[in-house]
């Protein structure tokens, strides 16, 4: 690898697009690179690895403040790992309770849609308990 990466160069290495490595930069995801005499940024192989730990993260759906906290304890390779335990713990709460308000969505949608019969409007099921919800 080169020591020097252009910032497309760096994009396609995370796959990640321009725009989002410079809102990273912008929120200080990222620290700014130096430029070049052309005013180019010129990243390093550091900043790779920063910029897929940070897409990795979002994948698993780690918001910007979680991601923000990780990456501060990625550069204390000595302290205990408990805090980032507690974070992703906290994550996985919410996906779990996010999963579960899934599930019940659809146990409701599938009830809707299995106990309408196509027929005329003035009798369709969806309708129906879709307008009762307010009244409850």
């Amino acid at each position: 690898m080169k020591d020097e990466l252009s910032i497309g160069r760096v994009a396609e290495m995370v796959r990640m697009n321009v725009p989002t490595i410079r809102y990273y930069e912008e929120i200080g995801l990222v620290p700014t690179p130096p430029r070049t005499e052309q005013n180019r940024r010129v990243y390093k192989e550091t900043d790779v690895r920063r910029l897929k730990f940070i897409r990795h993260a979002k994948e698993l759906g780690f918001d910007l403040d979680s991601i923000r906290q990780l990456l501060a304890l990625a550069g204390l390779p000595e302290e205990p790992c408990e805090e980032a335990d507690q974070i992703a713990r906290a994550h996985l709460a919410d996906v779990e309770h996010k999963i579960a308000r899934l599930t019940a969505l659809r146990k409701e949608l599938r009830a809707m849609v299995e106990s309408s019969d196509h027929g005329r409007i003035r009798e369709c099921r969806v309708i129906e308990v879709l307008s009762r919800f307010g009244n409850q």
